[in-house]
This record gives structure tokens, C-alpha cells and sequence, in this order.
């Protein structure tokens, strides 16, 4: 399971803040914080506010990297500001995201080869979110089929089916489960699966209840990789449960300690 470390993401009021007064410091903390939990990357996001957002992910990109080691996955719709990131990545990073329209596919693939970046596919289009599996299928097809089209590798395509809250779209739940186990049967090799976890759980009550949940159902469906907070010790540690289960990690009494430490 590659766990992508959530909280580096502008959305989040203290990290606008720092943004804002260039103030490295608690981007710093966050980066050792989310490393020392177990993350395999962090997402670095400048969120929907930056005034300058070219600028603010360059900054933040290299305050990242004075703090950790770990690759980054970077975040945001502004595409010119994703390339600027990875002009300064010293790792090859995770490119989120594009989604199932032409422009953004033109945009997006040719940059990810350019800096051998796996690249977050999207199951939407211009018209938003389908409900169904088989329209998110459908889209996670012509992703495929654009991986094909600029000799992209499959492995590096991960196909994010879009979980939305589910106080407001329950129904979606069961078809993004169904979408997870499908993927895997449209192509060879197949994408991997990644999700952004606490969507499902926006503005719920027991939000940690409602995410480790899904995360152990999602896991059941082949999820391969999934946007976290890795400083929730139970999500963590529901996560270590469910590769035991799974056999995908040999069981020792001491499981916990060695997921945290698989690094």
C-alpha cells in the first residue's frame, strides 16, 4: 500500500497561513511529521487561494525538501504550476491530476514522460463525477488509452475513481468499490488504484470511523495506493490489519511497528 501523506494542502487553514507569511516552519513540521508516521510521499498542494500559485509551489516544493526526503505528489489544477514543481523535485514525483478530457491529457502526459512522473487519471470529464462504475470505467479506459497513445507506462497510471462524501452521495460508495475491482481488468499490466480517502467522510461525524472503513473496504477491491492522514494512528493501524488479512504482509505480533517502519 503506497500511502501519500494529506496534509501539506493549502485547504488546510494552517498551511494557508504559512503560505501566505512564507513561514517555512510548520510546512517543515508536516513534512517530518507525515514522514516519521510512514508516508511514502506527500502531497504538496498550495491550495485554491494562493495568490500566486507558479510561485507559491516552487516555494513550497523546496521548503518540503529541506525537511524530507520522501518523493512528492503534486497537487493542483494549475498544470503550470505542477511544472514548476517538478523542475525543482529531486525525486520523481506523482503528477495530481488530470482528468478524461483532451486538453488536460495533451498537457499532462507529455510532462509527466518528460520528468519520469507517475501520473493520478481522474475518472471525470468536463461533465463532472459519473455516478455509475461503467461510466467511471469508461473514463478510466480513455486514460488508458492515452497511456497507450504516448507510450506511457501502465504501472505508472493510477486511476482515482472519485469518492465523494458519503452524507451527501452515499450511493456512490458501492460504485466506487466496483470501479476499484474492475480496473484491474482493463489493460496488461494494469494501472494501479489510488483514492483520496477523507472525501468520504467531509463534514461527517466520526470522520476517522467512516474513513478506516471505507480504507478496509477500498483494500479488499485491490486499492493499490490512497491520499491519507498518516498521523491517524487507528486509520494506520487499520491499514496494517487489513495486509495482514489480505496476506500481504507475513503476521508477527509486532506487525504494527514493522508497517509503521516498512520504509
Amino acid at each position: 500500500m503506497i500511502l501519500i501523506g494529506e496534509r501539506i494542502n493549502g485547504m488546510f487553514r494552517d498551511v494557508a497561513r504559512a503560505i501566505r507569511a512564507r513561514d517555512p516552519e510548520p510546512i517543515r513540521q508536516l513534512a517530518r511529521l507525515q514522514e516519521a508516521a510512514g508516508a511514502d510521499y506527500l502531497d504538496v498542494n498550495v491550495g485554491p487561494t494562493a495568490a500566486e500559485p507558479v510561485e507559491a509551489m516552487q516555494w513550497l516544493v523546496r521548503v518540503v525538501q529541506e525537511a524530507s526526503d520522501l518523493p512528492l505528489c503534486l497537487d493542483s489544477t494549475n498544470y503550470d504550476a505542477i511544472a514548476a514543481g517538478l523542475e525543482l523535485a529531486r525525486k520523481p514525483a506523482v503528477i495530481n491530476s488530470v482528468y478524461a478530457d483532451r486538453p488536460r491529457i495533451e498537457r499532462a502526459f507529455p510532462m509527466a514522460r518528460k520528468h519520469g512522473a507517475k501520473l493520478i487519471g481522474l475518472c471525470m470529464d468536463a461533465k463532472g463525477i459519473p455516478k455509475n462504475s461503467e461510466n467511471r470505467l469508461a473514463l478510466a479506459m480513455e486514460l488508458v488509452a492515452a497511456a497507450a497513445e504516448y507510450d506511457f507506462p501502465l504501472e505508472d497510471l493510477w486511476i482515482d475513481p472519485l469518492i465523494l462524501p458519503v452524507n451527501v452521495a452515499q450511493d456512490h460508495g458501492p460504485e466506487v468499490l466496483e470501479t476499484l475491482r474492475q480496473v484491474k481488468i482493463l489493460s496488461d499490466p494494469p494501472p494501479k488504484t489510488v483514492i483520496g480517502l477523507s472525501n468520504a467522510s467531509q463534514k461527517c461525524v466520526n470522520r476517522s470511523l467512516v474513513d478506516r472503513t471505507f480504507m478496509a473496504m477500498a483494500m479488499c477491491c485491490g486499492l493499490d495506493a490512497a491520499i491519507v492522514n498518516v498521523n491517524d494512528e487507528e486509520l494506520m493501524a487499520t491499514i496494517a490489519t487489513a495486509r495482514i488479512i489480505l496476506n500481504q504482509d507475513v503476521y508477527a505480533d509486532s506487525y504494527l511497528k514493522v508497517f509503521k517502519k516498512r520504509g
